[in-house]
């Protein structure tokens, strides 16, 4: 183990550069350098408005990007930050000493009340440049506002809270439209419905907040100097326009649950923080004498929504009594605390101050704090100075508090874009499950971590915890990469032998055996795993090696399968005479090669389910390559086995229809064998064509012989068209045996009846059964009486064949009468010939003047013509041009080399002393006289009539219009 842990950081440290990098710059658990290239910003970053007010700064709100400001004593500046340079500006209008007391904006920027130090309030709507006077709200101080974010619109606010100095809790509702601002107040209704007190009694309503949690269930948060207060209750669907009545009704009676706590800053403060596209705060700060109560909001709970509170007391530089804090910020990880003179960020995980910004003496007193919670900004302002600040990636360094906290789930989640963070945290986790014994769980951690390999793993063996050391190898191998080949060998190969181990002692242990069972199912889907097919695959050799060193023949068959090495599978089987098992293995993967290679052993054993098997395979299997098998196999065993090779090899040539020639020959020999009367059988269904046979007629003819099968014998000699050995062999064994043979040379009637006058010998002179002898003479018409006879012995008497003879001689007397009728009959049909001759010599036929030429349909007289007796009439050169080109290729030539011989003969002489033989002169010189080529010429042009003869029958498939012509035709018809 240690060899294989020394190579395995040998080969690591050879492909991961950056382990000699860390190693450099000195980093004991990270691979990772966390070098800053540049000056990180930070968290909360400041900017000085760019804005010089006129006059002092009153009061300062901000929400959904839409900035309001109270100056002086009259004026409002109204800035939409998305237009920073089109500010609105309105007044006031007021004429007394009234001063801007408060002034509250709604989520959505639309709405803003302006309370008065003279306990007025005022209602500027952001469509209008005109300010109302709220006439039901005269006499209230107010303190704050608990917007309805649920049913407000940019013309109405709906059903909203109002809490006064005199901790008076008022229900109002406002709402503006353009036709009727000049005719109706806004301020719909203003009622009370309820009061906050303290133990001195009533005590100013500091904060409200209005959330709805789930069934119709609404929560009201209210806060005193002293006291936090929850109202809870339902308000039925449908009603929520009618306000929040009806959850305080139901406390009228008692008090509300609250928090309180004994000291006092003379005014409380509290903030909420609500993340990115959500509608519900998610947690809440509120700042009071004793510190910050920070707790999270659960909407789920039944009668308080505030959870996980815990108090952070306020930084030792703070003072309540000197330099008490004046607001303050909720963001997702910090509150922010504004002092007269700085800003202090918290961390809420732990509760350290994190930031702190001092301002300078010259922008003054620091006056109040908000935060827009649409864009996550923070506003602060002085008489005469508006700063804002930008939350940058506040959760940069949330990952190392959560870590130290030991929540290393959410430390992961905050830090993993970042490499080398989330690195020391597993790190930090694994050490810590380590600590506490929790070893699998540290295996797994350290797996994802870059620490040394070596260290990890001599750690996990130092406490002698071998399966978390298997489950850090199994992870540290998931995440190698393909390159890594090196390193996945060694990891495969130390799991191998670390799973034998454990499998091993868990064996001898039965109070462990379902720990035995999940570990042999793990490594199973170890070995058969996708990810590492390749590795093992490609190492199989060393596998094979250690599941043998360990004796462990069942993970070896696994793993051959897996491997899809099924010849050891085979193999080991047959070793320990699993032959059913080895043949399932065979038939269920349809290896041919494997088939030719175990089929000797396997049919040894079960020669039945072999054949099967064989059967079952089909064509996919060449017979030929299972012949040795069933030689051997035929050789020692009996009758009945042997049954079970004839059996395949009759699939192979009646189903697969094989003419391998040596298939059929092993045929042919095991029926010669075993089996006599199937051999007969087969060859008379092989046929008797020697060109579609396909068994070695010879090596039959040898097998038959040397076993004694004469008919199979006689069989082949016929298919060899060996008559006379057919008919010899046939004689010993049956006479009508070799009359069937005698027969068969149908057009050699000379050897038939060479072979007819033996079985008549045989029957004569071995059988001495004349009569049998006589039959031989009715069965073939080739025997004579007289080609019997010299057969016969002397002392036999005329008796035995008297009617043969005389059947002979009347046979010869009808043979005499034919032919004499046949003589007469050619006498008169000669004569008769001679007759037609001598009157188609006297025949004629007249032409009138008028007769025109039927192909040319010109008179017939102007040249030379024939006449048909079919009554056609056609010139010479017509008929000769109609004919021609149905001629065949030999007529054509003879009869140009006719018309060329014609052309060459002299013509007559016009001399009236011309001799009577003049066209004949030329036959002593063994040429053609002029009038034999003339002859020769009608011979093929007038044979018959083009249109009546057998030209024209001919050619009746032939197109009318010659298809190479047939567009100049078609051109001629337009």
């Amino acid at each position: 183990m240690a060899s294989i842990l020394d190579e395995y950081e040998d080969s690591l440290h050879r492909s991961a550069s950056v382990q000699h990098s860390r190693a450099s710059v000195g980093i004991p658990h990270s691979g990772y350098v966390n070098a800053r290239l540049e000056k990180e910003t930070p968290i909360f970053n400041k900017q000085r408005i760019d804005f010089a007010p006129p006059e002092k700064i009153n009061s300062l709100v901000v929400s959904s990007n839409q900035l309001c400001m109270s100056l002086g004593k009259d004026t409002l500046l109204r800035i939409d930050l998305g237009k920073p340079d089109e500010p609105n500006q309105v007044e006031l209008g007021r004429k007394d000493e009234a001063r801007v007391y408060k002034m509250f904006l709604d989520h959505t920027g639309s709405h803003l009340l302006i309370a008065l130090n003279t306990s007025e309030c005022l209602y500027l709507n952001r469509s209008l440049q005109k300010v109302r006077a709220l006439s039901r709200w005269k006499g209230h101080l107010i303190e704050s506002v608990g917007w309805n974010k649920f049913l407000g619109s940019e013309t109405n606010t709906g059903p909203i809270l109002v809490g006064t100095s005199q901790g008076q809790i008022c229900e109002a509702e406002i709402s503006v439209s353009e036709g009727s601002l000049f005719s109706t107040n806004p301020d719909q209704y203003f009622r009370q419905v309820y009061t906050l007190e303290e133990e001195s009694g009533p005590a100013p309503v500091c904060c409200l907040e209005i959330e709805r949690g789930i069934e119709g269930k609404f929560f009201v948060i209210a806060t005193t100097r002293k006291r936090l207060f929850q109202f809870v209750g339902k308000v039925p669907e449908g009603t929520e326009q009618q306000g929040f009545s009806s959850i305080f009704a139901m406390h009228a009676d008692h008090l509300p649950s609250f928090r309180e706590f004994p000291a006092n800053l003379g005014f409380s403060e509290i903030a909420f923080y609500t993340p990115k596209l959500r509608s519900n705060p998610r947690s809440f700060a509120w700042m009071m004498g004793n510190g910050v109560l920070y707790g999270t909001l659960d909407y789920g709970r039944p009668d308080s929504i505030l959870s996980d509170e815990r108090v952070w007391v306020y930084p030792s530089d703070i003072d309540i009594t000197v330099n008490k804090p004046i607001s303050i910020v909720l963001t997702q990880f910090h509150f922010l605390l504004l002092l007269p003179d700085r800003v202090k960020a918290v961390c809420t995980l732990n509760g350290q101050v994190v930031f702190q910004d001092l301002f300078l003496e010259k922008f003054g007193l620091l006056t109040r704090m908000i935060k827009d919670p649409t864009v996550q900004q923070i506003w602060i302002h002085t008489e005469k100075v508006v700063f804002r600040y930008h939350v940058q990636r506040e959760s940069r360094d949330v990952w190392k508090m959560y870590m130290n906290m030991n929540k290393f789930d959410l430390a992961k989640e905050y830090c993993k874009d970042r490499p080398e963070c989330l690195d020391i945290v597993l790190a930090k986790e694994a050490e810590h499950c380590f600590q506490n014994k929790r070893y699998l769980d540290s295996a797994k951690c350290y797996a994802l971590t870059q620490n040394y390999f070596e260290e990890i793993a001599l750690k996990f063996i130092e406490a002698k915890q071998e399966e978390a050391l298997m489950e850090f190898l199994i992870k540290k191998l998931s995440n190698l990469k393909p390159s890594e080949k090196t390193q996945t060998t060694l990891l495969t190969t130390w799991l191998t032998e670390l799973y034998l181990n454990w499998l091993g002692i868990l064996e001898g242990d039965p109070s462990q055996r379902n720990v035995y069972l999940d570990t042999r199912e793990k490594f199973r889907t170890f070995l058969s795993s996708p990810k590492n097919k390749d590795c093992l695959f490609n190492n199989r050799a060393s596998i094979y090696e250690l599941l043998a060193s360990h004796g462990d023949t069942e993970h070896m068959v696994y793993f051959a399968v897996i491997m899809q090495d099924y010849e050891r599978v085979v193999a080991h089987h047959c070793q320990h005479d699993e032959y059913d098992e080895a043949l399932n293995v065979l038939s269920r993967h349809r290896d041919e090669k494997l088939f030719y290679k175990f089929s000797p052993v396997l049919i040894q054993h079960i020669p039945k389910k072999v054949v099967d098997a064989w059967i079952s395979m089909g064509s996919r299997l060449d017979a030929r390559n299972l012949i040795p098998a069933l030689v051997n196999y035929s050789q020692s065993a009996s009758t009945q086995q042997i049954n079970e090779a004839i059996r395949y090899m009759e699939f192979c040539v009646y189903q697969l229809e094989e003419t391998q020639q040596a298939i059929h020959n092993y045929l042919l020999s095991l029926y010669a064998l075993c089996r006599p009367d199937s051999l007969l059988s087969y060859l008379e269904q092989a046929g008797t064509n020697p060109n579609r046979i396909h068994y070695d007629l010879k090596y039959a003819l040898r097998l038959c012989a040397e076993h004694g099968h004469h008919h199979a014998c006689v069989h082949i000699y016929k298919v060899m068209e060996l008559y006379e050995e057919a008919v010899d062999l046939a004689l010993q064994v049956d006479v009508d045996l070799a009359k069937s043979c005698a027969d068969l040379p149908e057009d050699d009637e000379e050897l038939r009846k060479k072979l007819w006058l033996k079985i008549a010998r045989h029957v004569v002179q071995e059988e001495k059964d004349v009569k049998k002898a006589m039959a031989c003479l009715s069965s073939c018409a080739l025997l004579k009486i007289e080609d019997v006879l010299p057969f016969f012995p002397d002392f036999v008497t005329i008796d035995h064949f008297k009617e043969a003879i005389c059947n002979s001689l009347e046979d010869y007397n009808k043979h005499i009468e034919e032919l004499k009728r046949e003589m007469e009959e050619a006498t008169q049909s000669a004569k008769r010939i001679r007759e037609d001759i001598q009157e188609m010599r006297n025949k004629y036929g007249s032409v009138e003047p008028q007769e025109k030429c039927a192909a040319c349909d010109f008179p017939l007289l102007n040249r030379p013509f024939y006449l048909f007796l079919c009554g056609h009439m056609f010139h010479y050169d017509c008929l000769l041009q109609a004919v021609f080109p149905n001629l065949p290729a030999y007529k054509q030539a003879k009869l140009e080399d006719l018309q060329k011989k014609l052309a060459a003969t002299s013509q007559p002489s016009k001399s009236h002393h011309r001799p009577k033989d003049a066209d004949t002169i030329s036959l002593g010189k063994g040429q053609q006289s002029r009038e034999q080529i003339k002859a020769d010429i009608d011979d093929i042009v007038a044979a018959e009539c083009v249109y009546c003869g057998e030209l024209m029958i001919r050619s009746i498939d032939k197109p009318f219009i010659d298809p190479q012509k047939y567009d100049e035709e078609m051109q001629s018809w337009l």
